[in-house]
């Protein structure tokens, strides 16, 4: 169930940059070579999805920079939402993004992950994406077009290489704060149907 206006969530500043301790130069040198390869999780839930078939074939081609998708999130070190979500929905997401490896980055499509888009006012609509799971990058847009999707991924690039896309230490030290978010707007996180009970 979605929040109500009385129902306001804590904010803390999980965007504090805290999480960026001092790299070593082994992590450095991981980073770089983290970032020249992505492979990422497209969770297809609005019609930001349509724009990833032109971002893959040749005109554009995410090829060449290195991106590439798969097929599961143990394999996977991107997870893209690319619309809406609604609380059904948002089981599953979380679901995934737990089973990821870490380092794990989520980058949000469009205005559906900020604040829910044209479903803003819906009570099945989660509008705010980063209450539950931590995004290290949102692409503006709506739907956002194939060069903005390729400059969003170079952005997240720059940013992995840097040592700034720390999302999931945020989600480590935060744990308790994402997971009371979470088990507010779903009751409970785990998911149940006939192939996790």
């Amino acid at each position: 169930m979605a929040l109500n206006e009385n129902e306001k969530i804590n904010e803390i500043d999980v965007n504090e940059m805290d999480c960026t301790d001092t790299l070593t130069f082994w992590e450095k040198f991981g980073n770089i070579f983290r970032s020249k390869s992505i492979w990422m999780l497209h969770y297809c839930t609005g019609c930001g999805a349509m724009e990833l078939p032109p971002t893959m074939t040749s005109r554009f081609d995410m090829e060449r920079i290195g991106m590439a998708p798969m097929a599961t999130p143990r394999q996977a070190d991107v997870l893209l939402i690319t619309g809406y979500l609604s609380v059904k929905t948002l089981r599953r997401i979380i679901y995934t993004y737990e089973q990821m490896q870490n380092p794990k980055y989520v980058v949000g499509f469009g205005s559906c992950t900020l604040n829910g888009g044209v479903y803003y006012d819906s009570y099945a609509v989660i509008s705010r994406l980063d209450y539950y799971i931590p995004v290290d990058l949102y692409i503006a847009g709506c739907m956002p077009r194939p060069e903005a999707v390729m400059s969003g991924f170079k952005k997240l690039m720059d940013l992995i290489k840097k040592g700034e896309a720390v999302g999931w230490k945020r989600y480590q030290k935060y744990y308790d704060w994402y997971k009371k978010n979470q088990i507010r707007a779903l009751g409970e996180v785990y998911v149940k149907d006939e192939f996790h009970e």
